[in-house]
Order: C-alpha cells, then structure tokens, then sequence
C-alpha cells in the first residue's frame, strides 16, 4: 500500500513537514453506509482538517472532531448516549498526546455535552489521568460546562435512526509540527448496569498516541479491548514495522480470535500512514486530508485507505 506522507519541504530549515491529516469514527457495528451518519463523520472530518490547516495542534483538533460528533444526537457519545439499565445516562471518554504522552480521562460522568471537555480539562490540570462520577463532574465544571439530567440528554437522542453502534466515536491526528492525538468518547452500550466502565475511558485500550509509534483510537467489544489494551497493541504493532492497515488488521484478528471479540480502529502513523479496519458488520469513518476531499466509507474495511478504493465514497 501507498503511504501518502508526502512532505512538504521548510526550504530554511530542509526539514519535511509532515503533510496534516485527521480520521474520525462513529462506532463499529451493525449499520451500514447511511447517510445521516456518513455526513456526521464527514462534518467532523472536515472541521478537523480546517484546524489542522489553520495549525492548531493534533490535540486541539481530536478534541474538536469528537466535539462535533459529540453534538449530533445520531451517534452514541455526548448528546445521542444511550441510558444505562436504570434509565440514567453515564458518559466516558479520554484523550491523549503524543509528544509528551499526556492525558485525560473521564469516566460515569453525569450528563454534561461534552465529556471529551471534561477530559481536556484533566490533561491541562495535570495531577490525575482519571477521574470517575463526581471527580469527573468537578473537572466538567471546569471545561466551563453546564450540567442537565439524564432526561434532558435521552430527549435530544434521535430516536428515529437505527444507532447500533457499540458505542464509540473518536478521532486521530497527525499536526503539521509532527505532534499526533487521539481521542474517544461514548455513552456506553446498549443494556450497560449502572457503573459499567468499557475501554473508552482507558488509556492504551480506548486511546492511545505517542510520537515516536502512532495514535488509535478503538470501538466495538469493550471488555474484550480492554483486556487486550487494543490501541496500545496497535500502536505497538507499528513500532515494530508494521504499516497502518497492517497492524490495525491484525490486531483486531487478534482480538477476535483470542477472546471472541469484535469491534473496529483507526490508526494513523507519525508520517502519516492511516490504518481503518473493523471486523463487526460496519464502522463509519472520514478521512480529511490536507489537498485531498475527504474521504468516506463504512460498509466494507478499505485495503487502502490512502487511495482509491472501492468503500470510498470521495465528496
């Protein structure tokens, strides 16, 4: 497979500069390509790319991406989370940097619109990495959010789009400085007991990035992911020589074959290499890439993400 990294040449300094690119997901799962949730990852995408171009950092962009899609009722993360056994709603997500590897996580947040916030907000103050229930909350305050109920935030769901999803959204990307992110959030999954806690929320198996091997953010079976601390797996997989779809297609082989698990990740590389596979029925995903439209699938795992293929849907 082709790489794409393409650099960009500083002509003072004869450096490359990494070409930016952003991926995002809407959960692995049981729906196909629709359109409702093509255009939410599309609408991520594309915001992320514009920070990117615009150079922000790869943490301020996953962060935003998944803001948007946290946003959008149709997918099971912030305002569209579904509600555990009890009726109440408890959010998990994280985040993390790969210069410096630090991060952020939240977990059985109450219902505040944007837990990847609540995340930031433990990355910038530094002293934890985690922080569950009201922990969480007090950190939520911080982001400068208002709390509501479980009942205002089930209201906002959109109940009339099939949303199979495991549970997850998420974003990955590579900043024009060379800096990688992740990010991932989710409302839990469907039938979940009050106090549940999948992968999302931890580090190496929901989220992982470093600089000097790659970022992932995972989807789908949560305690299988994390007993195998996927996104960690994977990124390790590229340190060790792997390409992206490489390692994400092993891993998740892995996965499945050692626990029975299935589920889906994007991967990207630190020159840029991006790695989408998923071994449930679908994931929807974007791609946006500096100079390039951005780029759609879901139905089909891609054999080559950075080209043209037959899952790609180019807008």
């Amino acid at each position: 497979m082709t790489t794409s990294f393409s650099p960009q040449q500083d002509s003072a300094t004869s450096v490359p500069v990494p070409v930016p690119v952003i991926v995002v997901h809407g959960g692995a799962g049981d729906r196909g390509r629709d359109a409702a949730h093509i255009a939410g990852c599309k609408a991520a995408a594309a915001a992320g790319r514009s920070l990117l171009l615009a150079g922000k950092s790869a943490l301020d962009t996953v962060q935003h991406a998944v803001e948007v899609l946290e946003a959008n009722p149709i997918f099971n993360a912030g305002h569209g989370s579904v509600p555990t056994t009890t009726g109440e709603i408890e959010l998990d997500a994280s985040l993390m940097e790969g210069e410096n590897l630090r991060a952020g996580a939240v977990a059985m947040l109450p219902p505040y619109p944007h837990p990847i916030a609540a995340a930031r907000a433990v990355l910038d103050e530094g002293l934890h990495v985690l922080y569950g229930g009201e922990g969480a909350a007090t950190l939520a305050e911080q982001s400068a959010q208002t709390r509501i109920t479980s009942g205002q935030m089930r209201s906002t769901r959109r109940t009339d789009i099939d949303t199979t999803s495991k549970g997850t959204v998420g974003a990955v990307a590579l900043d024009t400085s060379g800096h990688l992110a992740a990010a991932t959030s989710t409302g839990g999954t469907r039938g979940q007991r009050p106090g549940r806690i999948g992968d999302s929320p931890l580090i190496g198996a929901g989220t992982y990035a470093d600089d000097t091997a790659g970022a992932c953010s995972t989807t789908g079976d949560g305690e299988t992911i994390l007993r195998l601390c996927l996104a960690f797996a994977a990124c390790e997989a590229l340190r060790g020589g792997a390409t992206a779809q490489a390692a994400a297609r092993a891993t998740l082989a892995h996965m499945e074959k050692r626990l029975g698990g299935t589920g889906g990740m994007i991967l990207i590389t630190p020159q840029g290499d991006v790695g989408i596979h998923w071994t449930t029925p679908a994931m929807i995903y974007a791609v946006g890439r500096q100079g390039e439209d951005i780029r759609t699938g879901g139905d089909q795992p891609p054999e080559n993400p950075e080209g043209q293929n037959q899952t790609g849907n180019h807008s």
